[in-house]
């Protein structure tokens, strides 16, 4: 299973910050962004600016989403009862590559998705291989047993730079994630700061 480095790095170093706090991101290293053009002096953004930003870091944390992904997430959570920017969160988080993440069952939320789409997964007991299924309280996702082996999920479960966050229940030595309830936005262990109530302006004015 190849690995996708230069996306994630690329996402890192064109906002400026390591969103997934990862040991190796290059901003570690270089505080600025690629290209020849860098390290120019960034000028104060505008508020569409800020919020076009803050749209892109959390579509681009998610395995950098497609714009049409994204909408169609951001409306639905617009239909649902109660604050829009939670429910976005919400509803990200119940995306089962997202939860094979924050189980740790692999190292990066690239290497989610590539796991979900190659069979490695189940719900329930039952194969799912769509990265953007939606998992409900109280699912079970697991690991196959004959996945389980595999250099990637021992190299996850091994990872120290992020925990397993407390609404999902999670057993290694099985290899399966309970999902115990759809998190708050203070609930999700971003490495950096999330603004989704930025999100909503960026979509109410656009």
């Amino acid at each position: 299973m190849t690995k996708r480095t230069a996306a994630k790095y690329k996402i890192d170093r064109r906002m400026g910050e390591n969103i997934w706090g990862r040991a190796k991101s290059p901003l570690n290293k270089r505080e600025y962004g690629p290209g020849q053009h860098g390290q120019r002096r960034k000028g104060k953004l505008s508020d569409f600016g800020t919020q076009l930003r803050a749209k892109q870091k959390l579509k681009g944390y998610y395995g950098d989403l497609t714009e049409k992904q994204f909408r169609r997430i951001y409306a639905e959570a617009e239909r649902v009862k109660g604050d829009t920017g939670e429910n976005l969160v919400g509803l990200l988080e119940r995306r089962l590559d997202a939860i094979v993440y924050r189980a740790k069952f692999v190292p990066t939320i690239f290497a989610a998705r590539q796991f979900v789409n190659h069979g490695h997964v189940t719900v329930n007991g039952q194969r799912v291989n769509i990265a953007s299924y939606r998992v409900k309280e109280g699912d079970v996702v697991a690991v196959r047993e004959r996945s389980r082996q595999l250099a990637i999920v021992l190299e996850a479960v091994a990872l120290t730079e992020r925990d397993v966050p407390d609404y999902l229940e999670v057993d290694h030595n099985k290899m399966t994630a309970t999902f115990v309830r759809t998190p708050a936005l203070g609930d999700v262990p971003y490495a950096v700061q999330m603004e989704p109530n930025l999100v909503v302006e960026f979509y109410a004015k656009n």
